[in-house]
């Protein structure tokens, strides 16, 4: 089982400061400056535009920019939590994010079993980190991008850690695996970035556009024959979430090269459909272009 893990270090004081404000205060804040964002100076608009319009040719116009609104409210308001994440207790996690079905990967750690559990960027997937780390029970490692800022990369690592996850670059993840294979854990992966171009992909239709998918976690579990589970997250208010584990693959599973990344991005599409406006529009996921020569593994 999880030992007791040394305190991290605190965020910087003003995060500490904003973060005692009461949450419908943030909200307030966060919120016109979502405003702004939408109505007075649009973030990336056309962009936002141009990719719903793509993703949902159904909607009308009128529809399309309903979305975009609550796009940009809702991630204004994940900002809001964001912050208040630096100084919310243990119950008050576990009051606003609700787990189902955690119970099928903690069964297979009590026996000794490793699991992978990969997510999207849906809703807020940084209090999904801070609830599975108060209520998995076991090590938690969670794979992650550097920041380029280290003010920022140093800030954030202090609020991921505050329940004892531990972090790990993505592209050091496997090698950290297999040094570390003695240790029974959780690794926790966000993977519906665009993959850059020296990574190996994997193309699929999603959302109505050829789209290249990273390939990590399949080749992490090919090689560590770990199981894996999908972790959707759901919005059940503002400020409320739901996340449910859902098997992808058992313990060993020989899968044919480009079956789970299929399985995964089908299961993001998914819940993309079911809730547009609380995934990152705004973040630049197509800019490479599939060429008519490659095969669906590249």
């Amino acid at each position: 089982m999880l030992t007791e893990a040394a305190p991290p270090a605190r965020p910087a004081w003003w995060v500490r400061a904003l973060s005692r404000l009461p949450l419908a205060a943030l909200y307030w804040i966060t919120g016109f400056a979502g405003w702004l964002a939408y109505r007075v100076v649009p973030y990336r608009a056309p962009m936002i535009d141009g990719s719903l319009a793509k993703a949902f040719p159904e909607l009308s116009a009128a529809e399309l920019r309903a979305v975009r609104r609550r796009y940009c409210l809702g991630f204004a308001q994940m900002l809001a939590e964001l912050v208040k994440g630096a100084a919310l207790s243990p119950a008050d996690i576990r009051r606003r994010v609700r787990i189902v079905n955690l119970e099928e990967p903690q069964a297979l750690l009590a026996q000794g079993q490793s699991v992978l559990l990969v997510a999207a960027h849906q809703c807020n997937w940084e209090w999904m980190l801070l609830a599975l780390s108060l209520e998995l029970g076991y090590p938690l490692d969670a794979a992650y991008k550097p920041l380029v800022n280290k003010w920022a990369e140093r800030e954030m690592g202090k609020l991921r850690t505050r329940f004892g996850s531990r972090l790990v670059p993505a592209q050091e993840l496997l090698p950290d695996i297999l040094k570390r294979q003695g240790v029974v854990r959780a690794v926790a992966m966000v993977a519906d970035q665009e993959p850059t171009r020296s990574e190996r992909k994997y193309w699929t239709r999603f959302l109505n556009r050829d789209t290249a998918f990273y390939m990590g976690p399949e080749e992490i579990a090919r090689v560590t024959r770990f199981p894996v589970f999908f972790i959707a997250m759901r919005r059940r208010a503002r400020g409320y979430y739901e996340m449910e584990f859902l098997p992808l693959a058992a313990a060993g599973s020989a899968l044919p090269s480009g079956t789970l990344t299929e399985r995964y991005a089908r299961l993001v599409e998914e819940q993309i459909r079911a809730a547009p406006p609380d995934w990152p529009w705004s973040h630049k996921r197509w800019r490479l272009r599939k060429s008519v020569y490659q095969d669906r593994v590249a």
